[in-house]
């Protein structure tokens, strides 16, 4: 049975620069079984409603700007599944919540940038789920819970958006990260590794520095996808640790 992931995914630069975060996601596909499928959630694709890439041959979105050319020469030809979208969809339904098929969505670099390091034979069909950051955390820990099915079927879920991100206050890694950082940091660290998703939900009441570290919430709530989708008896380890300046780029997986 696949584990669940959440991802920091940090620059779109780490798909072609070689930094502490590429080695770890080269290291991370070495390391995993070859799944029937992938299905991401982004924090790039924002929906009123949940919807699912369905293209057999998605393209890759180029979504940033001021990035070296080599950037955008970047061709990543992983295969979608209409089949796969299809399940999706099946499951939330049975969960009571409706979603959308997308034919002609392509993959955000949240969701091509690590996975071409992860899966670089671009042989693993990924499907591309999106966030509704007008819902609650609630709806996403929901959507992740009923995901959690998937895991029985070979399917990877995968959460990428980072543990921390306030891209105003990022200008260049500097080093050590502000103490705002860290503290929320420690908080995130001790309750994901407790498995307490009530309290990774109620993040904005509990965690210290929350709005700070996430101005917007769409970075965060992929991580609520990837312990809901692991279920209730599932234990969380911390696979990746390191900072780029005020972004904590840790990863997670649940098992």
């Amino acid at each position: 049975m696949q584990p669940t992931l959440f991802l920091s995914h940090g620059s779109p630069m780490t798909a072609i620069e070689r930094n502490p975060t590429h080695e770890f996601l080269v290291g991370l596909g070495m390391g995993l079984a070859r799944p029937k499928g992938v299905v991401c959630i982004s924090a790039h694709w924002e929906t009123e409603k949940p919807r699912i890439t369905m293209a057999r041959k998605p393209d890759l979105i180029y979504d940033f700007g001021g990035f070296p050319d080599a950037l955008y020469r970047v061709k990543y030809p992983a295969p979608g599944s209409p089949d796969l979208a299809g399940r999706v969809a099946t499951v939330l339904a049975d969960a009571g919540m409706a979603s959308l098929l997308d034919p002609v969505r392509g993959l955000d670099h949240g969701c091509w940038a690590p996975l071409m390091l992860v899966f670089p034979a671009a042989d693993v069909p990924i499907v591309q789920l999106s966030i509704q950051p007008e819902q609650t955390t609630d709806h996403h820990l929901k959507v992740g819970r009923a995901l959690a099915k998937l895991r029985r079927e070979n399917v990877l879920v995968v959460g990428s958006g980072n543990a921390t991100h306030n891209l105003m206050a990022w200008r260049g890694s500097v080093a050590p990260p502000p103490d705002w950082v860290t503290a929320f940091s420690r908080w995130l660290d001790e309750t994901v590794l407790a498995g307490d998703s009530d309290a990774l939900a109620r993040y904005r009441e509990q965690a210290p520095f929350a709005e700070r570290n996430h101005p917007t919430e769409d970075h965060y709530l992929p991580l609520l996808h990837a312990i809901g989708a692991a279920g209730p008896d599932a234990k969380a380890r911390k696979i990746h640790a390191g900072y780029d300046g005020p972004l904590d780029m840790a990863s997670y997986a649940f098992a």
